[in-house]
């Protein structure tokens, strides 16, 4: 007899897994179905005793993340390792500046001079307390126009949402998303930190929660259609499989979507979603023998829109003893990943970067791992590219989650946020 499921789960990311557990955890048999390995794009990659992340790893304003959250309420073990704003450094040209993650940061970093630095700290009291919102139909370049803000405060907004954004074109995020965002960071008191073991702990977490409460994984499953009666949706099949439930929460990209939803109600809804263009950067990974000694563990290239972390001074795991790892990420444009010259002069950047902050690297280079197209959000903030609802009115048992749809806060924090959301929505039908 075919089992049938309290919630079908299909994508087995980020959103998918966290999703997983937190409706396993509350009591509902739930099934989850994934293409491939689980965690999507957060991969944790062991090369030579390096274990490589598809990405940084970073939560941002982890305090008052969901992610936080989800600790608290699943019981999931994550090894925390604060990000030390003192060691965060900006490279203007030809010295090193303070970056402004925190108030002793901003009246330390020389972007901004004395009358400027009272200024933009006006504008972030106002964007704490919510007395600044922005506006969906108006970009933060225009707002910040229409506010007849100096070159200088401009600048230092746009540098601070181009490093949070992962974007090479912050003037085009919407205003309202802009504000929402730092409403939220300015009041953090961890502004960023990383996960101790990498993506890979946190994923064996998630499944832990899912099968100690009964939950059901299967890899190597695609899903292909869905199968609707009226305005419900019955059941999901892949090649060989066929399985129904009562509720269904989709956790795959929009053009992974507009294949499964093809001759349905909501097929025109979700084309206009797959047409979207993803957040792309250049990532750049360097595993070294033997650390070297520096004091800054972050260098952004406010220029270049290039930042190095040095991911082994939080996470010892993810390196063999008295290695290091140091991972570079150079935001990209589409026409810019699609252009292959482009793509080879940024890559001669970072290492430009690298000789000059981590000098003798070459050295004691032990693996790089190059991902020249990463995406590191499904759906780049832009006026004309919005968030996916969590639900279409069609379907009234089908719900949505990640990073292309609507919630709180950038990458990972995105996706966290949207499966809360779905999550909870499910959880007050019943």
């Amino acid at each position: 007899m075919m089992d049938h499921y309290d919630v079908v789960i299909v994508g087995g990311g980020l959103a998918g897994l966290s999703s997983a557990a937190y409706l396993s955890k509350h009591g509902k048999k739930v099934l989850l179905l994934e293409l491939g390995n689980l965690g999507g794009r957060a991969v944790t990659l062991k090369i030579k005793g390096f274990s490589f992340n598809f990405g940084a790893h970073a939560i941002y304003g982890r305090d008052t993340s969901v992610l936080k959250l989800f600790e608290k309420e699943l019981g999931i073990q994550i090894d925390w390792k604060d990000f030390n704003p003192n060691k965060a450094k900006y490279d203007i040209g030809n010295e090193l500046t303070a970056v402004p993650t925190n108030i002793q940061g901003l009246f330390r970093t020389k972007m901004l001079r004395g009358a400027e630095k009272v200024i933009f700290t006006f504008e972030i009291l106002k964007t704490i307390i919510r007395m600044e919102k922005g506006d969906p139909h108006i970009s933060i370049k225009k707002w910040m126009d229409d506010h007849n803000l100096n070159p200088e405060v401009k600048e230092m907004m746009l540098t601070l949402a181009s490093s949070n954004f992962f974007t090479r074109e912050p003037e085009k995020i919407p205003s309202d998303v802009f504000f929402s965002y730092y409403s939220r960071l300015f009041t953090t008191n961890k502004p960023a930190a990383y996960i101790g073991g990498g993506w890979q702990a946190l994923i064996d977490e998630f499944v832990r929660v899912i099968e100690e409460n009964g939950g059901e994984i299967r890899t190597k499953s695609r899903v292909e259609s869905v199968q609707t009666e009226g305005d419900r949706i019955t059941g999901v099949s892949t090649a060989t499989e066929h399985f129904t439930g009562k509720e269904f929460l989709f956790c795959i990209p929009p053009k992974e979507l507009s294949k499964v939803f093809a001759n349905t109600k909501i097929e025109h809804y979700v084309n206009q979603y797959k047409q979207y263009l993803p957040a792309y950067v250049l990532v750049y990974d360097l595993g070294l023998a033997n650390r070297l000694e520096v004091p800054y563990t972050y260098i952004y290239d406010r220029e270049n829109k290039i930042f190095i972390t040095d991911i082994s001074y939080y996470d010892t795991h993810c390196v063999p003893e008295g290695g290091q790892l140091l991972q570079a990420i150079c935001y990209l444009t589409q026409q810019e990943v699609e252009n292959k010259e482009s793509v080879e002069m940024y890559k001669g950047k970072i290492e430009e970067l690298y000789d000059k902050h981590f000098a003798g690297w070459r050295e004691q280079l032990v693996v790089p791992r190059i991902s020249v197209r990463a995406v590191a959000q499904e759906i780049k903030w832009t006026m004309n590219q919005k968030a996916m609802p969590l639900y279409f009115s069609d379907y009234r048992n089908l719900f949505f989650a990640g990073d292309w749809c609507e919630g709180e806060g950038q990458l990972s924090e995105l996706s966290f946020s949207s499966a809360y959301k779905s999550s909870k929505l499910i959880l007050n039908k019943a």
